[in-house]
């Protein structure tokens, strides 16, 4: 009975997993090279959080290659800002500036 309850404590309290469930930073490996602007296609920003320490930047490329950006570089960083400020023009407010 008491391994029973036990068992019980420790599975109510282990945190819900879904597919999506990552605990772990995406980028092992971080690119400080720029990369031309025509080669790029996308460009994801995951926020710090449980799942990673450090804020991580995936480049999407023409070539569907996926790569992950230094975000303490200085380009990466405008890039950064330059990706938030299209966003913020987009919902209609103004974006603050900031320096890289």
């Amino acid at each position: 009975l008491k391994i029973f309850v036990l068992m019980s404590v420790l599975i109510f309290r282990m945190p819900p997993i879904s597919r999506d469930y990552n605990t772990h930073c995406r980028c092992l490996q971080v690119e400080s090279r720029i990369i031309p602007p025509d080669s790029l296609k996308s460009i994801k920003i995951v926020p710090e959080g449980t799942h990673c320490p450090a804020t991580e930047v995936i480049a999407g490329l023409t070539s569907g290659e996926n790569i992950c950006l230094n975000p303490r570089s200085a380009w990466v960083k405008r890039l950064i800002q330059f990706v938030l400020d299209k966003q913020l023009q987009q919902q209609g407010g103004n974006a603050p500036k900031q320096k890289a």
